[in-house]
């Protein structure tokens, strides 16, 4: 049993220290901090009137490294599970370094001026973080985080060597709005908005955002959608790490209101990240997008559908081709009723409790820095099917992917 602290009190937070208290013989205390406090407060008098569990609550400003140290000296975790913003991540790695906590996060770093996914900047924690004897699991959501372990254990059961991968994400959920993101809007639209990339023949190739798309039917009578071509951060590390991929793409779907409502904002400057002079302040146009639009944790009463995401991978077995799909399917109002929250938040903050349970364990602590599919999928995929997110597998699926 250990402590942990989990940063950030969002939809997906919320989440995660509802999943995180329904283990109590795992995580044995668990402190929620936020720069908005009061919503920490709101989400543990959720969890003490549905399970009677007492969480503590606590402000930060992730930002600031001096005072993250500070709340981690006086909380001693085991480890911190870091859920608040993207931009945020090395902040929080500094401070788990100089306080001797452990690391996980959901997505990686990004930095606030510049919509550039990639891993660079926290690949380059691997020698720090393995002299200081600690861990930080990347990626721990999933998209990235269940992808990389389905593709993890499609290359461990199915194949002696994979050379096509399709991660598809599939949204059938309708939440009756407009326009509305189901994840933190700025986040949201700074993926969609950037150049797409693909990775072909041993190289990124570049296309225009949104280029090329398909239409994908989901199994369990999920639906048919038309899918998008976008890049996605677990491309970066899954190509490294199976160098055998001759090609990998990441699909998302998207409804025509979605769209369109995007391509209107976009061309009237709204999704833009650069500050402009407004009344003699700056302001950053998507971040004044994001207040008027409906905060994505408000979603789960209103969102009826499901979700679906997987992997399809291609590759060789006994010197012959297959093809394997695994795919999560989850419904969102199950999700509400669960944890009071549709099924975008669940199925990130699922994983994340997966991947701390993983490393509270020990089955997956290792000094340094660390992506998912790196490590042995299959006990964590066992815990997908124990905690809410169930996986299928289907040989031979029978559809052809652009």
């Amino acid at each position: 049993m250990k402590k942990v602290l989990i940063i950030g009190a969002g939809g997906v937070g919320q989440v995660v220290t509802h999943k995180c208290a329904q283990l109590p013989e795992v995580f044995s205390e668990i402190v929620l901090a936020s720069r908005t406090q009061s919503k920490c407060i709101a989400i543990a008098k959720q969890i003490e009137e549905s399970q009677g569990r007492i969480i503590e609550t606590a402000r930060v400003d992730a930002d600031n490294v001096p005072e993250l140290v500070g709340l981690l000296n006086d909380v001693q975790p085991f480890m911190v599970i870091n859920v608040a913003l993207p931009y945020q991540d090395l902040t929080i790695m500094d401070a788990c370094l100089e306080a001797g906590v452990h690391y996980l996060d959901t997505a990686n770093y990004e930095p606030l001026e510049t919509a550039k996914f990639e891993y660079s900047w926290q690949w380059e924690y691997q020698e720090r973080f393995e002299k200081a004897g600690l861990m930080a699991l990347l990626g721990s959501g999933f998209d990235p985080g269940a992808t990389n372990m389905f593709t993890a254990y499609i290359a461990k059961h199915y194949f002696d060597e994979i050379h096509y991968l399709d991660i598809i994400d599939v949204n059938g959920g309708d939440h009756g709005y407009p326009f509305a993101t189901n994840f933190n809007p700025e986040i949201n639209i700074r993926e969609v908005t950037a150049e797409c990339r693909h990775w072909e023949d041993g190289a990124f190739v570049t296309t225009p955002a949104m280029s090329t798309k398909q239409s994908f039917t989901c199994p369990d009578e999920v639906g048919t959608y038309n899918i998008y071509r976008m890049y996605h951060e677990e491309l970066e590390s899954l190509t490294k790490h199976y160098p055998t991929l001759k090609r990998a793409q990441f699909w998302m779907s998207f409804g025509e209101s979605y769209l369109k409502h995007l391509e209107v904002l976009g061309n009237v400057g709204m999704t833009g990240i650069e500050p402009i002079d407004f009344k003699g302040q700056k302001i950053v146009p998507i971040q004044f997008l994001k207040e008027l639009l409906p905060d994505p944790s408000t979603l789960g009463p209103r969102t009826k559908g499901k979700t679906c995401i997987g992997c399809v991978v291609r590759g060789i077995k006994d010197g012959k081709e297959k093809t394997v799909y695994v795919y999560n399917i989850k419904d969102h109002q199950d999700c509400y009723g669960e944890v009071q929250s549709q099924a975008i938040s669940y199925t990130t903050g699922v994983p994340a409790m997966i991947g701390a349970k993983m490393m509270v364990e020990g089955k997956w602590l290792k000094d340094g820095v660390w992506n998912m599919e790196q490590l042995d999928p299959d006990p964590f995929m066992e815990d997908m099917n124990l905690y809410g997110l169930p996986f299928k597998v289907i040989e031979e699926p029978g559809f052809d992917l652009i």
